[in-house]
C-alpha cells in the first residue's frame, strides 16, 4: 500500500534518471577538464609569447602594457620595421627598412621600467672581460684615469684594444647607435656622419644605426660595410629645436622598450653634428658610458654649467657634482639607456609643470642623472673633441669630433 499523495516510479523509470544524472555528471567533468586544458593552454602561450617576439621584431613584454595616468595618457602607434617603398631624387624606387614612430608628448613613463643602478660600481665589463687585462691608467700619467668611484676614464694607450676586439668577437655582440637627423640638420650633417660612423665606429663587429628623420625622401644614399644594417625611423618634427631636443629623450626610451633591446648588446646615442676621425671602438662599451664635455674637463666643478635653479628637477647646488657630461655622447647597455632616457624625461615632464627649462635642456637632465647615477666607465674628451678649443697636450687621437656649429643655417629659432 503506498502512502497518500506518493507516486509510484517504475524501476525502469528510476534506471533512467540514474543514467541521466550520471550522464549530466560525466559531461560536467568533461567541461572542466576542457577548461583546465584551456587554462594551460592559454598560460602556454602567455609565457611563450613573452619569452620569444615574433618575427618583426614585436616585443611581447609584460611591462610594456604598464598604464600611464590617465589625465596624461596620449596614443602612440608605431609600424615597426616594415619594408616601404619610396622614391629617391633622380632615382626608381627602392626598398628600405623604415620604422614609422608617431610621438605625442605623453605622461610620466612607467616607474616599473626604470632599473636603479646607484651605488653599483663593476670592475668587469658587462660580458665578463676583468679590468686589469685590457685597461692600463698608468699609461697617461698627466690625466685622471679613474674616477673617484674607481671608473675607468678610456683615454688612447690605456687600453690593449687585441684583447677587447677578441673578446667581443667571442661574444659576437651587436652595437647600436641613435642619432637624429631633423630639418635642416638631415641635409647638412647625416651624410659626413653616416659615411664617417660606417669606417671608424666599432669596425669589425655588428652596429645597427637607428636614424630618426622626419623627411625620408631626403636620406641620403650612403653604402654600407656587410657588418652594418641601416634602419630608418620616421619621427615627427617639433616646432622648437629645444623641444627635438628634449623629446629625443622619450623617443629612444620608446624605441629601447619596443625593439632594441632585442636586437643590440650596447647602445650609443650620438648628435648628429660630428664626424669619426679615428677608431672608435669596443673600449668604449660598458653597462653605463659617460662622455666628458670637450670644454669643462679640467675645470673646477664650480664652472660647470649645470642647472642652479632649484625649481627645476635638472638642478645641481655649486658644491656638488662630479664631471661636466657632454649630452652629445652617451651611452650603455638597453636597459641602463632605457634608465637613463625615462629619467631625463620625468625631469623634461616635471619643468614643464613647473614653467621652467633647464640651461642646457637635456644635456642638463642627463648630467643630474649621471650624478645620482654614476656611470661605469667616462670616454675622455678624445671621443668627443671640438677642435676650436686648440692644441692640447692630453689630446693624442680624436676618435668624433665636432663639426662646425652653424645653427644661425639649421635652426629655425636660435
Amino acid at each position: 500500500m503506498q502512502p497518500f499523495g506518493t507516486a509510484t516510479v517504475s524501476p525502469r523509470k528510476r534506471c533512467q534518471e540514474r543514467c541521466l544524472r550520471d550522464q549530466r555528471m560525466t559531461l560536467s567533468q568533461g567541461k572542466a577538464v576542457l577548461l583546465w586544458i584551456s587554462v594551460l593552454a592559454l598560460l602556454s602561450l602567455a609565457i611563450f609569447t613573452y619569452l620569444v617576439r615574433d618575427e618583426k621584431g614585436t616585443l611581447m613584454d609584460s611591462t610594456s602594457s604598464q598604464a600611464f595616468p590617465k589625465d596624461s595618457m596620449k596614443t602612440e602607434e608605431a609600424s615597426w620595421m616594415r619594408s616601404e617603398t619610396f622614391p629617391r631624387k633622380g632615382e626608381k624606387t627602392q626598398e628600405r627598412p623604415v620604422a614609422f614612430l608617431n610621438s605625442t608628448p605623453a605622461g610620466s613613463p612607467s616607474d616599473s621600467l626604470l632599473l636603479c643602478c646607484r651605488g653599483e660600481h663593476s670592475t668587469e665589463e658587462p660580458k665578463g672581460l676583468p679590468l686589469s687585462s685590457w685597461f692600463h691608467p698608468s699609461a697617461r700619467t698627466e690625466v685622471p684615469t679613474m674616477s673617484l668611484w674607481s671608473a675607468p676614464i678610456v683615454w688612447d694607450g690605456t687600453f690593449k684594444r687585441d684583447i677587447l676586439n677578441s673578446h667581443y668577437k667571442q661574444q659576437k655582440v651587436t652595437v647600436g647607435l641613435t642619432v637624429f637627423a631633423i630639418g635642416k640638420y638631415l641635409d647638412k650633417y647625416l651624410k659626413d656622419f653616416l659615411v664617417s660612423a660606417n669606417t671608424f665606429f666599432m669596425a669589425g663587429h655588428q652596429v645597427i644605426f637607428y636614424i630618426m628623420v622626419d623627411d625620408l625622401l631626403r636620406v641620403p644614399e650612403v653604402k654600407l660595410d656587410p657588418q652594418r644594417t641601416l634602419k630608418l625611423i620616421w619621427v615627427k618634427q617639433q616646432n622648437r629645436w629645444q623641444d627635438i631636443s628634449m623629446m629625443r629623450m622619450k623617443t629612444i626610451g620608446d624605441l629601447i622598450e619596443q625593439r632594441i633591446r632585442f636586437e643590440v648588446d650596447f647602445l650609443f646615442c650620438m648628435d648628429v653634428d660630428q664626424v669619426f676621425r679615428s677608431h672608435y671602438g669596443v673600449e668604449t662599451l660598458d653597462t653605463s658610458v659617460a662622455q666628458l664635455h670637450a670644454w669643462f674637463y679640467k675645470a673646477h666643478r664650480n664652472a660647470f654649467t649645470y642647472e642652479r635653479r632649484p625649481e627645476s628637477a635638472a638642478h645641481i647646488p655649486y658644491e656638488e657634482g662630479d664631471y661636466y657630461y657632454h649630452g652629445a655622447v652617451f651611452g650603455g647597455t638597453p636597459l641602463q639607456v632605457l634608465n637613463l632616457t625615462r629619467q631625463c624625461y620625468q625631469g623634461i615632464l616635471q619643468d614643464k609643470q613647473q614653467e621652467v627649462e633647464a640651461i642646457w635642456h637635456d644635456e642638463s637632465h642627463l648630467n643630474k642623472y649621471f650624478l645620482l647615477n654614476k656611470p661605469t666607465k667616462l670616454l675622455s674628451p678624445e671621443y668627443c673633441w671640438d677642435y676650436n678649443i686648440g692644441f692640447q697636450s692630453q689630446i693624442h687621437n680624436v676618435k668624433l669630433s665636432w663639426m662646425p656649429k652653424e645653427y644661425h643655417k639649421v635652426r629655425d629659432n636660435v
